[in-house]
């Protein structure tokens, strides 16, 4: 960045420098350039940290810049996409209801929502509201995803609607397996029960009352704000700018579970908010102490496993999913928090009740490495521990899992036209196939040859390029999306197609076609 004379370096670094200093409370010791090196170390662009303390913000800041190649700097008003950070926000407003008396944490969701199923009976009638925010219901993790990401065109309740169609993987509240689509059985809750959209219930229930004035609870809304952050990802040995982020992360259908945008200077608010048992900033009450204690206590345990020892002291000793937040212990004080992904952004929310503290980090490429090595960093600062090279034990937990997912990706050499043909005429694979979950897939020939589409899910558009047998290769116009795929085709012994089964290839991927069959609609 250029300034035209030394007063203007001057008065951008007292603005930089002003947000220390609220309150005179210290912070590590050169922790600008121990974050910078973070940034350089991970290659993110970009990354925005909060910390507060005692009630009161002792950084709220902006570091790096908002998009790769350009000179525009994070500041403390940047917004970042906080993802599944956002599921606290749901349980809070769930608690607020509680509080007014309008439903009950142990009350069947169906006492709420009527319509709503799951693929078992027993489940529809005992599942509760408690039940929705700690993924133990029974259904395998992930499951309904591809409705959420990327945005398909169904509503929030059409979405909610085809978790009647989702298998169980395991007995009810026995297993923990991390879901969305259940926080927007929530959303639904609090629609049906407030009359008043999830994404309006936070804005003024929530937020306007901590004054988190620059957060967005709709998606869609992140795009047309003035400070806001680009997203960015790590393609083979490089970071690049993901252009179509607002097209293909989430939709406004998906919000509860992911769509809220915010930056340092409000995340701090909701900090000291959530560490002052519901009380703001401002002193204002949102919610009771009693609340603070149900939204943190643990409800369903998660399996511990050996950490690397190459960040050993990280390791450990309890863990489990509260209501909107996870629960575990470093070293020995307690951390209530939560993570959120969406395609190019990463961020993690530590608070620890007995200090008082939390620290916040959001990040503009999906470098988990980078936001823990400043978390951990910091905590250490505050815990007074002997200090430990977080950032050199995650980078070599990062360059282990790029060499492995290198020695992972076959190549992959499709046949000659002239001598490459499939089984079939192209004509005889058109058609529409579906899945009673998903909808509807149909390929058609088209001048560029078959083309594969979701029709609920316009950015599931893939070209077919034959590969062999009856497998083609899905080449998805948007490479960043990282699904392209073995698409298969099985045939009836009339040589009809019968179903066609998808397999992803990246092993990088977020995707997981796997459990996806799609059959013929013809008859």
């Amino acid at each position: 960045m250029k300034y035209k004379s030394i007063f203007q370096l001057v008065i951008v670094t007292l603005l930089c420098t002003s947000v220390f200093a609220q309150n005179g409370d210290d912070l590590p010791p050169k922790l600008d350039e121990y974050i910078t090196k973070v940034l350089q170390t991970f290659n993110v662009p970009g990354m925005s940290v909060s910390i507060v303390k005692d009630g009161k913000v002792v950084l709220a800041k902006g570091f790096g810049v908002k998009k790769l190649g350009e000179a525009a700097p994070v500041d403390e008003h940047t917004l970042f996409s906080i993802a599944s950070n956002s599921k606290a926000f749901t349980a809070t407003a769930l608690a607020l209801l509680v509080e007014d008396g309008k439903l009950k944490w142990d009350d069947p969701v169906i006492n709420y929502l009527p319509w709503f199923r799951m693929s078992d009976p027993y489940i529809t009638m005992h599942l509760t509201v408690r039940d929705l925010l700690v993924h133990h219901s029974g259904i395998g993790a992930y499951a309904g995803d591809y409705l959420i990401f990327p945005p398909s065109n169904y509503t929030r309740k059409e979405i909610v609607g085809k978790v009647a169609r989702l298998p169980m993987a395991h007995d009810f509240r026995t297993t923990y397996a991390y879901d969305n689509i259940l926080y927007l059985a929530a959303g639904e809750v609090i629609s049906a029960v407030s009359n008043v959209e999830w994404e309006d219930f936070v804005k003024t229930r929530i937020l306007d009352k901590i004054g988190m004035n620059e957060t967005t609870t709709r998606f869609s809304q992140m795009k047309l704000q003035p400070n806001v952050s680009s997203a960015h990802i790590r393609y083979k040995d490089s970071v690049r700018v993901l252009e179509h982020y607002s097209e293909q992360a989430i939709g406004d259908a998906g919000d509860p579970a992911g769509g809220i945008a915010s930056n340092a200077t409000d995340i701090a608010k909701w900090m000291i908010t959530q560490l002052d048992s519901g009380k703001t900033q401002q002193k204002v009450q949102l919610f009771k102490p009693t609340t603070t204690k149900e939204l943190w206590k643990i409800v369903r345990p998660i399996p511990i496993e050996k950490i690397s020892p190459d960040i050993s002291p990280a390791q450990m000793d309890f863990w489990g999913y509260a209501l909107g937040f996870r629960s575990y212990n470093y070293q020995r004080y307690k951390i209530v928090g939560h993570g959120g992904k969406l395609d190019g952004f990463v961020s993690q929310v530590v608070m620890v009740p007995d200090l008082k503290m939390g620290i916040t980090v959001l990040t503009n490429q999906e470098s988990t490495g980078a936001y823990w090595s400043v978390i951990y960093h910091v905590l250490d600062y505050y815990m007074h521990n002997k200090p430990f090279d977080w950032i050199a034990g995650y980078k070599k937990i990062m360059d282990s899992s790029i060499a492995k997912s290198k020695s992972e990706q076959v190549p992959i050499t499709l046949p000659d036209e002239s001598i490459g043909k499939p089984p079939l005429p192209y004509e005889k694979y058109e058609g529409v196939y579906r899945d009673a979950v998903y909808g509807d897939l149909s390929v058609t020939k088209e001048p560029t040859g078959l083309v594969l589409r979701f029709t609920h899910t316009p950015q599931f558009t893939a070209d077919l390029k034959y590969f062999q047998h009856d497998t083609f290769i899905a080449k998805f116009r948007n490479p960043d999306l990282r699904s392209d795929s073995y698409v298969t085709f099985a045939l009836n012994p009339d040589g009809s197609i019968d179903q066609v089964k998808l397999k992803i290839i990246d092993p990088d991927s977020d995707s997981n076609f796997n459990d996806l069959l799609f059959r013929s609609t013809k008859k």
